[in-house]
């Protein structure tokens, strides 16, 4: 039965402390900051009581010893001032004094045994203002003394003295009660004092909240006013710096969608040019030979075989460029060697090819130090890259000579430089697609791109970082 019983109450108490801790997490800040100053003070006030109980003990204790000693001595100044009064005088005398003494009772009697004078419990007040909590507290055990009352070498009386500490006590109670009373409006102007320069400190917080908010809903115009806290204003320049930049990166993007737009636009609308203005004729001429053919075939003579040879001829050769139209076609839509060959190879075809478009210019490729592939994506950059800066060198520039170099460095950098010798960049120039392109694919790597006039000329510099383990990847998964 026990067994069940602990097992049964051990989720409820662990189950319990989430809920105050998430009780606690769920506070305001400024509430969190006033609830911990009040924890302080409720600290410090148990301590302030137990110094205050400690000290009134110890201020009791000293101060009716001190009244016992008073008593002490005041009979004996009293005996020696009244050396020849009468004993019953003299015991008046003494209980007359005694009265004015605190922190002890006296009681006077004569050598009869019979009690001298009026009681002082006659002439004191039992109404105390300490509580008898408070006193019982701090009050010492009551000590009880006899002291003979010796004049003229007789004793004629003797004085029975009771310590009585609640004087001192309810002085030590008056203090307490004024010292918390002070102490307890301090600390609530304190609170208050606290409440409102907290709201003030805190209120950039809240401003940081609704800008934080605002950029979550997609509105990048937020900005904050820096606050006079030097902390925080350091904070409000962030947040308009991350604001900032994400309004710049969201006009990149933009820029980007558009030019991605424009570019498919283009691209499509260069792949009508090519198929209706090359692929056209080509179409056209064969379907021509095809009927030249039929109706050779149709006559009614012996069909010509020179005329047959030729219209094949002719056919074949028109096949011809439609195959050179179309591999140029898919070679740039996408390079079909790309991944698998390697990709100097890859490259020194592209060299090859605009060799072959353009024999008023010359190209040199220079790709010795590549590995076999760097990945899909980084090899397809570096091809365009360099297919790009080529293509820019000749229409644009009008170079008789252009250099592509690539190369990976020791720490697995793959820099490329393409040069050549044309007209360079004018005044005006603006960047274009093809540029601009290039920079973002660049970039997008966590590469850089740097475009300089040469003297003469132009130079194309790009550096992209090689990752070494998914080029090895891809090479393995390449056949050789």
């Amino acid at each position: 039965m026990t067994m069940t019983d602990t097992a049964g109450t051990a989720p409820t108490i662990s189950a319990s402390r989430p809920r105050r801790l998430a009780f606690w997490a769920g506070l305001p800040t400024r509430a969190r900051l006033i609830a911990v100053v009040l924890m302080i003070d409720v600290i410090a006030a148990i301590v302030s009581c137990g110094v205050i109980v400690l000290n009134a003990r110890s201020a009791v204790t000293v101060e009716t010893r001190a009244s016992l000693a008073t008593v002490e001595l005041l009979v004996a100044d009293t005996i020696r001032l009244a050396e020849d009064t009468p004993a019953d005088r003299l015991l008046q005398t003494l209980d007359l004094r005694f009265q004015a003494l605190r922190h002890v009772r006296v009681s006077l009697f004569d050598e009869t045994g019979r009690k001298v004078g009026v009681a002082l419990t006659r002439l004191r007040s039992d109404k105390h203002v300490a509580p008898t909590w408070f006193s019982r507290l701090i009050a010492p055990p009551i000590q009880e003394h006899v002291l003979p009352i010796v004049a003229a070498g007789r004793q004629i009386g003797t004085a029975r003295i009771v310590t009585e500490p609640l004087d001192e006590i309810d002085e030590v109670w008056g203090y307490a009660v004024a010292l918390s009373v002070s102490t307890f409006c301090i600390n609530a102007a304190m609170l208050i004092a606290l409440y409102l320069a907290l709201g003030r400190v805190l209120a950039p917080l809240g401003n940081l909240a609704d800008g934080l908010t605002q950029l979550e809903h997609h509105d990048y115009t937020a900005r904050l006013k820096p606050p006079d806290s030097r902390e925080l204003a350091v904070i409000a320049e962030r947040f308009n710096g991350v604001a900032e930049a994400l309004t710049e990166v969201r006009a990149a993007n933009g820029r980007l969608n558009r030019q991605l737009l424009t570019a498919q636009d283009d691209e499509r609308r260069r792949t009508a040019l090519e198929l209706h203005d090359e692929f056209g004729p080509c179409l056209f001429a064969l379907e021509a030979n095809a009927a030249s053919v039929a109706r050779i075939a149709q006559g009614q003579a012996t069909p010509d075989r020179d005329k047959l040879a030729a219209r094949a001829a002719d056919i074949s050769m028109i096949v011809g460029q439609v195959q050179t139209l179309n591999r140029d076609l898919l070679n740039r839509l996408r390079p079909h060697a790309l991944g698998e060959v390697p990709l100097a190879e890859c490259l020194n075809l592209l060299v090859r090819d605009f060799a072959r478009r353009h024999p008023a210019t010359t190209f040199v490729g220079q790709f010795e130090d590549l590995a076999r592939g760097y990945g899909d994506l980084v090899d397809l950059t570096l091809f365009r890259c360099i297919q790009e800066s080529m293509t820019n060198a000749v229409r644009h520039g009008q170079a008789a000579h252009v250099t592509a170099i690539a190369r990976e460095t020791h720490d697995q950098m793959l820099v490329v430089r393409v040069t050549d010798n044309g007209l360079g960049l004018q005044p005006d120039h603006r960047v274009g697609l093809g540029l601009s392109g290039m920079r973002e694919r660049v970039e997008a790597l966590g590469g850089t791109f740097e475009l300089d006039n040469a003297a003469p000329g132009t130079v194309v510099r790009i550096t992209i970082p090689a990752d070494a383990e998914r080029g090895e990847e891809a090479g393995a998964s390449v056949p050789p």
